[in-house]
């Protein structure tokens, strides 16, 4: 790592107040310096809104004007105030109090409940779905899993919006909401959920927010205090603040202004779970005498990403539409972006998979590349083609960082090694920080050199090379850094959920990619029916799609690209069309939304790509191929399920497999996949093993047309499987085995 790259993650304490503001662009000056009064930030994306914040609190300490204990900043995620935390104690305003809304009220609960309730806080429920679950069940209603989540959801949005239960049908009516079920049987779920939390004396995380509302209303020597102390409030992605946050944050006030918040409208994209920019939009009414800095300079993105960034906002309509920011890239110029359109849905997953793998061979780190959809439910075909294609991923929203086994286990082993220092033999040769913690990882399984290929093997390694990185980074920002120093810092990362970077392709839904950038992102399933998603209706629900897709076009820093699919399924009828919203922002689409391919020139890059690749942009766009549906060989009924289309046959209709071939094929996969530290899968999946004992091919022609066998296996195992098939014994086997 470069030590440009150093003093970016661990950056030198200024050595005074005025040294803080070195190096703010004019705009983030004038922010770092406006510590009086209210004051309003409108940030675009990628404009170094959490620098000018943090460097505003660290002047205000560092000069001797704000007293760190009695600054409280607020954010809405663990990671985004773990990281403000760690930048603020960079810039020498350690003590600074850096949290969530939920963590801040939390505290404050905790603390206050005995004196202002009497007894001890009740218990906090992490998921409160199961709690629903029992609900519905006492209410004798039936909910499958989908109406199970959906309920939870609205509960949420109801007590983040301060509504009760015999209210919820009128308010969610007035809100535009599409209730999973009959407004009155949400409603009566609704009270019976609350019921069965008083009865199990347990509380969920929205009633953390609504009792400390409680508290700070009815108990004014509790307000007072909580006021006394905190005298200074920041509250980041102001945007995103509900009734409810909104609420509290008035009760912390109290009758002050002494108030800095940041946001920017066009990134609203949680108005399902209450959140309005409206109080991000009033707050120049609120506060008519309120300083208003407005943050333009991207510094993340290139000109090309900023320009298609600019055009989706001008094509928007509504009132966070006319406060919008147009971005004005500080970057060099970049590729522009590229537009690809697929046959179906495997065709795509497929296409990028193989255009990442080309971009990590050539040298991108895996981690600076991202794969965003818009459901959750579309993850599944990406990993499935990334790990065909030998791509490390790391799936966002999946099991927190410092939750896995092996950096639990790894952090004890540090913490142990820490607590015996020169007593641990295995570390008496060992002088550096980087060395120290390599050696004691290394009986966790880390090795120099990364296992061959993908899956559980792999990620482990992963998990402990990120440790062993932020290692090397602690050491070179802190001179002199003990093994202790490493593990208090881990131990604050740990309760913050602030995890290091792990090497995988990162696969994440736009809602959970907001606030993380990459060098390269793809866009995929960027079509009508999923972009807007079906179930936007309304002209606000409309709008709100587009801000999403804004979102995930500004994740990227360097490339950019953006796909769909004509159809669902291979052979399935190309119904589809690219998203409204790139309407006369790709190449050929044209102000009313023309379909044919054109010329790049200066706007993009468009590419078909129909499984096997597609031509460039500027070359005639090759004739489309129109395929009949996948049918079943036995019954002849079309298919529609990816598995049964891989085996050409319905799952229920008699297999002419060759069984011999079959367990030979799931022999040799086993070995292949211990060789390369793989989950089988990652070689052929079941259905692709069935299939290829199904029609036991004789040469190369007949093996890749199988579904699930590309070029770049049909290269790696081609020969073996090609020989299996032939019934020749040992393949696969070396000399040594």
């Amino acid at each position: 790592m470069t030590a440009a790259t150093h003093s970016t993650l661990f950056p030198q304490v200024p050595d005074s107040a005025d040294a803080v503001l070195e190096g703010l662009d004019p705009e983030q000056r004038e922010v770092a310096t406006a510590l009086h009064g209210p004051v309003c930030v409108l940030a675009g994306a990628g404009t170094g809104k959490t620098r000018a914040i943090t460097h505003r609190i660290a002047y205000g300490v560092r000069a001797g004007i704000l007293q760190p204990s009695s600054v409280l900043a607020v954010t809405f995620t663990n990671r985004a105030a773990g990281e403000m935390r760690g930048r603020l104690r960079q810039l020498g305003a350690a003590g600074v109090q850096a949290r969530t809304f939920h963590s801040a009220a939390l505290r404050q609960l905790q603390y206050f409940w005995p004196k202002a309730i009497g007894g001890s806080l009740p218990r906090l429920v992490d998921r409160k779905i199961q709690l629903v679950a029992d609900a519905a069940a006492a209410c004798r209603i039936r909910l499958d899993r989908g109406e199970l989540r959906d309920v939870t959801a609205e509960i949420e949005w109801s007590k983040v919006t301060q509504t009760v239960p015999a209210d919820y049908a009128p308010a969610a009516a007035k809100a535009g909401r599409e209730a999973p079920r009959d407004p009155a049987e949400i409603a009566q779920l609704y009270a019976a959920y609350e019921d069965l939390k008083r009865a199990r004396s347990v509380i969920d995380f929205e009633d953390v927010l609504l009792l400390t509302v409680a508290v700070l209303q009815d108990r004014h020597d509790v307000a007072e205090q909580v006021r006394a102390q905190y005298q200074h409030f920041v509250v980041d992605e102001y945007q995103d603040v509900s009734p409810l946050q909104q609420r509290l944050l008035e009760l912390w006030l109290g009758d002050r202004d002494d108030l800095c918040v940041v946001g920017d409208a066009s990134q609203t994209i949680y108005s399902f779970t209450g959140a309005t920019p409206d109080h991000l939009l009033d707050f120049r009414v609120r506060h008519p005498g309120a300083t208003v800095v407005k943050l333009v300079r991207d510094y993340r993105s290139t000109p090309q990403v900023v320009h298609l960034a600019n055009g989706l906002l001008a094509q928007a309509r509504g009132r966070a539409a006319d406060h919008r920011l147009e971005l004005v890239s500080q970057r060099p110029a970049g590729p522009e972006p590229v537009y690809t359109e697929y046959a179906d849905e495997p065709a795509e997953a497929e296409g990028a998979a193989r255009r990442i793998r080309e971009l990590i061979d050539s040298g991108v780190p895996a981690a600076e590349i991202a794969v965003l959809f818009r459901t959750n439910s579309q993850s599944e075909t990406y990993e499935q083609a990334l790990a065909d294609a030998g791509v490390p991923y790391q799936l966002r929203g999946a099991e927190r960082f410092f939750d896995r086994p092996e950096v639990r286990k790894a952090g004890s082993a540090l913490r142990a090694a820490a607590r015996f220092g020169g007593n641990d033999s295995l570390l008496d040769d060992v002088v550096d920080l980087p060395s120290q913690v390599r050696a004691v990882l290394s009986g966790e399984g880390w090795t120099t050199e990364p296992p061959a290929g993908s899956g559980a093997v792999r990620e482990r390694w992963e998990s402990l090379a990120a440790l062993v990185n932020l290692a090397h980074d602690f050491a070179a920002a802190r001179a002199g850094a003990t093994l202790s120093d490493l593990v208090v810092e881990l131990d604050e990362r740990a309760g913050a959920q602030h995890a290091p970077t792990v090497q995988g392709v990162t696969l994440a839904s736009l809602h959970s990619a907001k606030g993380l950038e990459w060098d390269v992102v793809f866009l995929v399933g960027v079509a009508e029916g999923m972009m807007p998603i079906t179930y936007a209706k309304t002209d606000e629900q409309i709008e709100e799609e587009r801000r999403l897709l804004y979102v995930g076009v500004t994740r990227a820093r360097e490339r950019l690209h953006l796909s769909w699919a004509l159809a669902r399924s291979p052979g399935g009828r190309p119904s589809r069309r690219p998203s409204r919203f790139l309407k006369g922002l790709r190449p050929g689409s044209g102000a009313a939304g023309g379909r044919a391919a054109a010329a790049a020139g200066g706007t993009g890059g468009v590419e078909r790509g129909f499984g096997g690749g597609g031509g460039r942009a500027g070359a005639a766009a090759p004739r489309r191929t129109q395929r009949t549906p996948a049918r079943c060989r036995v019954c002849g009924r079309t298919l529609t399920d990816a598995g049964e289309m891989k085996l050409m046959r319905c799952e229920g209709c008699p297999s002419d497999m060759d069984e011999g071939v079959y367990e030979r094929l799931r022999e040799w996969r086993a070995l292949q996949a211990g060789r390369s530290g793989q989950p089988a899968f990652c070689v052929f999946t079941d259905k692709t093993l069935m299939a290829i004992a199904e029609s036991v091919p004789e040469d190369e022609r007949e093996l890749v047309r199988i579904p699930g066998v590309g070029a770049r296996k049909l290269n790696r195992y081609g020969s073996d499987v090609l020989a299996i098939c032939a019934g020749q014994e040992g393949v696969g086997l070396d000399e040594d085995d």
